[in-house]
């Protein structure tokens, strides 16, 4: 019989997979800033360059690759199928959540800078608010306005947009900005809901397979081939896969199992939080006044969501199930 939610242990994936993000943008700024690692390493130097676009097919394409034998291996191909209908929700899942999330973050990295594509992606917790809220599975409360205020507030402070000029306008790139906080809202209202129904491993496969067919069409294999990689760079995207996309999905996920989608997508504010964290103490980049604000404010949203309501105004999301 399935074990019912338990919020602290929802916290623990969902910030697990906050720190692994986090770790994944320090690894990726490392290696394409030239930052040095420590040893006096430069893993920008050693790599060379590597299309942004690659790098974001291949951590779906290389985490579907490690998780699809062992899933065949432990459970057979017949445990991982699901019926039609549901397929389609899981590549909805996949490419308008995963996938679509991703693309619009980077896109909005290239046009404007990584404060803007930051902040603007993590008002993606206002839109899961509003969302759940229209739809009559939560009630409005000032406590969740509050905790979701102080998320989107502590974000801005913590990526350095107040007293920096870091905040860039251009209209793609805050588009597409906006478009990834809205990807990354449906998949966690989305995922909350497929994962009332299905282990967090089933749903992880089909969204990869979603993703991964996603970026072929965006970027066929033989481009990938004509740009002559090797073995060091593979290597890299291999690694950057598992610590970017497999792992921390596989933790999100099973945080969404224990976690309504607004207490989750608040919790995951940490990962700009442990990202300039990790920058500070690897990289050695300077964390300013306004940016250990910003991360106090962060903490202080995660700590206001958990605390409990009255019974009697449903504060928990009812999960319907899926026709």
């Amino acid at each position: 019989m399935k074990a019912g939610p338990h919020p602290l242990r929802g916290y623990f994936y969902i910030g697990s997979a906050a720190l692994l993000w986090g770790i994944s943008a320090t690894l990726g700024r490392a290696a394409f800033t030239g930052h040095l690692l420590p040893g006096g390493t430069s893993l920008g130097a050693s790599l060379g360059k590597i299309d942004p676009l690659i790098l974001s097919q291949s951590r779906a394409v290389l985490s579907l690759a490690v998780l699809l034998p062992v899933l065949l291996a432990r459970r057979g191909a017949s445990a991982l199928r699901v019926p039609g209908r549901d397929l389609l929700r899981f590549f909805l899942l996949g490419i308008l959540g995963v996938a679509a999330s991703n693309y619009f973050y980077y896109l909005a990295i290239q046009r404007t800078n990584v404060a803007t594509a930051i902040i603007l992606q993590y008002t993606a917790p206002v839109w899961v608010l509003l969302y759940t809220v229209a739809r009559g599975a939560q009630r409005p409360s000032l406590r969740r306005s509050a905790a979701v205020g102080l998320a989107v507030t502590g974000c801005a402070l913590a990526v350095g947009v107040v007293g920096s000029g870091g905040f860039r306008m251009d209209p793609v790139g805050v588009t597409a900005a906006l478009l990834s906080a809205f990807s990354f809202a449906f998949y966690n209202v989305g995922g909350h809901s497929v994962l009332a129904r299905y282990d967090r491993w089933k749903v992880l496969l089909w969204v990869l397979v979603a993703a991964s067919t996603f970026w072929i069409f965006v970027n066929p294999p033989w481009k990938i081939i004509a740009a002559h990689y090797g073995r060091e760079q593979w290597g890299f995207m291999l690694v950057f896969s598992l610590v970017s996309v497999l792992l921390p999905f596989s933790c999100y996920f099973a945080g969404l199992q224990h976690l309504e989608p607004t207490r989750a997508i608040v919790a995951s504010c940490l990962e700009p939080v442990f990202s300039i964290l990790i920058a500070a103490l690897v990289l050695g980049e300077l964390l300013r006044p306004m940016q250990t604000v910003g991360i106090v404010l962060v903490l202080a949203a995660i700590m206001l969501i958990q605390l409990r309501e009255h019974a009697a105004r449903g504060e928990e999301l009812v999960v319907e199930p899926i026709e």
